[in-house]
């Protein structure tokens, strides 16, 4: 059943004295501003990041979803950088030369801080090694030769600096000289002895006048130790890293570049990425980062996804990399890495992702899903005047009265326009409130109104509404043909909703309809010169079922029709014009004109249901701004679905208009319930297998009867209302 709507119906009943406080500076004394931002309507969000980061096993990787905007990032990130202090301090890495193996670095992980302290004790080993040991050679052989008494007091030096460097480690926890580690560094130091005493000479040659410098220091630079991961600066915790700008190199790391005459030991020449910097803990990424890199970004996936089911990495150039020229027999062993990587990622994103690495996705069992809205119930509103207090103080700003705050949640639920359901999208919120508080301080008032938030609302539409304004331009001067007084066969005005990103509005489309005697059916012309989408294609394949199943007895229907968006030149989209479709065209079939005053939106079912569509708080106040342009007289109005009252959240001036009585909404819930809205003539029922004389429905039947008769006699005929007993009279 159809019915208009009254004022109290357009918008949330919601007022200042529900807040029961005068200003949000009342809030402050409740609220630990040096907490972290809570997470409003995303509890279940929460609870999934806290266990989520709560299980260090392969495979429990993270994936956040949610649109930009949410607090999907800053709120993860917070939670992930407390959680990671509380953890144990992750090891250092370092890389030291394998005598045996020398294309193949040793790797070794060692308490945060030691491998700051080895590097320098092993530069220091050197040093002592260049002063020590060329006396006890002599300066050449002829001076003193190498007996083996030089060799045991060479041995003993290097025995008692291997000694000092072990001890330097296990200073701090004797049980670490039983680490599998440490047995490794001495094995490396007992390797390191030998190799020293088979290079006797080149210590010799050190102190000699025509030293090669290059061949001693490219020798001894196999004795230094490349630290790839140093922790010592954040000795309490796990790492937790937010990689920016994700490249190839800035994750995997990669080979420092080097002159052709360079003296540096290739495993000196190994560079870590954030992925082996993030050992022991966190590595935050965003999807589209990685999406976006079109050189690299396939490259990246697939070295993620190995990385994720080996838990291990191997650097290696990348293809192409300029200024590298590492030798092809080099090829360090892969390292071990224990991360949790979390990755942010929209819904698209991530089933894109699905589709294409369906194997890399299952190595994230923990969605962690933000949702775009909440119910719109009374803690949800204490959540967000708590959330516009702490930004008022952080940033200093004024606070929000009572009234500002009404407007403030008035605007969170027209984002997603649901009178149920608030917006989680609050980074949208907190620019409003600077706007507002901007217009505040520059009236030099304490608090922002609610007459701050609409002038900062009106000069944010002010700045972007121009496309709008050049269309109801062109409407109200007559160039774009809309009529909205009087009546008019086979011709409507529909809605239509545009989105151009930064802003949306709707506008009227003028649809017409022409009936004729033939058998091609309805022919939508937009369709047949390819300017409409598939959505739009099946609404008008409803049309036509419905028109068949309405009309069953006559079918098939010998009919042409033809229905045309009139000065529609960039394509149409979408089903929501069904409705003014099958208006149109009942209109021209019966003959009845139809009320120009009245636009319409709706999606229609084959039964004829009415169904929600999208936009219809834009589509409204876009033809009422039109109709006010004008000039309202009381008759104009717009016919919307019944199933998109929870929807409607207008501007307080349509409230207005409409409360006046210069403005119409009515909500319907069946086609034919819009029918009689528009032509006040009943839209019939069938009787005797016939639908009623005298009804919308009773005049388009006589008038398919009559096209049959026309067609079957190839005799043309004029539409007219006869009476059905004069229907064969006219052949």
């Amino acid at each position: 059943m159809s019915y208009q709507l009254n004022a109290k119906q357009l918008n949330i009943n919601l007022q200042p004295k529900d807040f029961n406080l005068k200003d949000s500076s009342e809030l402050i004394k409740s609220i630990d501003l040096t907490a972290s931002r809570p997470w409003v309507g995303q509890a279940e969000a929460k609870k999934a990041t806290e266990f989520g980061l709560s299980v260090f096993k392969n495979g429990f990787n993270v994936l956040v979803l949610g649109e930009s905007g949410s607090g999907r990032q800053s709120l993860v990130w917070d939670v992930v950088q407390k959680t990671m202090q509380a953890r144990d301090a992750a090891p250092d890495l370092v890389l030291l030369y394998r005598f045996d193996a020398p294309e193949k670095p040793l790797p070794i992980y060692l308490k945060a801080g030691q491998g700051k302290q080895l590097r320098a004790a092993m530069d220091g080993f050197i040093r002592f090694m260049l002063k020590e040991i060329p006396p006890l050679l002599g300066e050449s052989a002829a001076e003193k030769k190498d007996t083996g008494a030089a060799k045991i007091e060479i041995e003993k030096i290097i025995d008692a600096q291997c000694i000092n460097l072990v001890e330097m480690l296990i200073a701090d926890d004797a049980e670490q000289a039983h680490s599998p580690e440490l047995k490794k560094f001495a094995r490396y130091l007992s390797a390191l002895k030998q190799d020293a005493m088979e290079n006797i000479e080149i210590f010799q040659q050190a102190t000699a006048a025509n030293s090669d410098e290059g061949l001693i220091e490219s020798f001894l630079g196999r004795y230094r130790v490349n630290l790839m991961v140093d922790n010592g600066l954040n000795p309490q915790g796990s790492p937790a890293i937010y990689d920016e700008d994700p490249t190839f190199n800035s994750l995997f790391g990669g080979f420092e570049s080097a002159d052709s005459g360079s003296n540096t030991a290739d495993f000196m020449r190994l560079r870590a990425g954030n992925v082996l910097r993030a050992h022991g803990g966190t590595l935050l990424l965003h999807l589209r980062d990685i999406n976006a890199d079109q050189q690299s970004g396939s490259q990246i996936l697939e070295k993620l996804h190995r990385f994720l089911r080996n838990g291990t990495l191997q650097i290696e150039e990348q293809s192409g990399a300029p200024g590298q020229s590492m030798s092809s027999h080099f090829a360090p062993e892969a390292l071990a890495a224990d991360v949790k990587l979390i990755l942010i990622a929209t819904r698209e994103e991530y089933y894109a992702l699905q589709a294409e690495l369906p194997e890399f996705a299952r190595y994230f069992q923990i969605k962690v899903d933000f949702v775009e809205s909440m119910p719109a119930i009374t803690e949800a509103y204490q959540q967000i005047t708590g959330l516009i207090a702490r930004w008022c103080e952080q940033y200093q700003l004024p606070h929000a009265a009572s009234d500002a705050l009404v407007s403030f949640v008035r605007f969170m639920q027209r984002h997603i326009d649901d009178q149920t359901r608030i917006s989680t999208q609050f980074s949208l919120l907190e620019r409003l409130l600077f706007e507002s508080a901007v217009i505040t301080q520059a009236r030099g008032a304490k608090l922002i109104q609610a007459a701050d938030v609409k002038a900062a609302m009106d000069a944010r539409y002010a700045r972007h509404n121009c496309p709008e304004r050049q269309l109801r331009e062109s409407i109200v001067d007559g160039e774009v043909m809309i009529n909205i007084t009087g009546a008019e066969v086979g011709q409507i005005n529909g809605l239509t909703h545009i989105d151009l990103g930064d802003m949306s509005f709707g506008s009227p489309i003028r649809i017409s309809a022409r009936c004729f005697a033939g058998d091609e059916g309805v022919i939508n012309i937009d369709r047949e010169v390819a300017m409409t989408g598939p959505n739009h294609d099946k609404g008008l394949m409803i049309l036509r079922s419905w028109l068949s199943a309405t009309f069953t007895k006559l079918t098939p229907l010998s009919l042409t029709a033809s229905l045309v968006f009139e000065q529609e030149y960039h394509g149409v989209e979408g089903d929501s014009a069904s409705c003014a479709e099958l208006y149109s065209l009942l209109s021209a079939l019966s003959g009845v004109a139809i009320k120009q005053g009245i636009a319409v939106t709706g999606a229609m079912n084959q039964h004829g249901e009415v169904m929600a569509i999208g936009g219809v708080n834009e589509k409204i106040e876009g033809y009422f701004r039109i109709c006010q342009k004008i000039g309202l007289d009381g008759t104009q109005g717009v016919i919307i679905p019944s199933r998109n009252l929870a929807h409607l959240l207008l501007d307080d001036e349509v409230v207005t208009a409409v409360e006046k009585g210069l403005f119409n909404i009515y909500a319907v819930s069946n086609v034919a319930e819009g029918m009689s809205l528009l032509t006040g003539m009943a839209a019939g029922r069938m009787v005797d297998d016939a639908y009623e004389a005298g009804t919308v429905l009773g005049l388009a039947q006589l008038h398919l009867e009559m096209f049959r008769l026309s067609y079957q006699h190839n005799q043309p005929i004029q539409l007219v209302a006869p009476k059905p007993q004069t229907i064969r009279e006219l052949f």
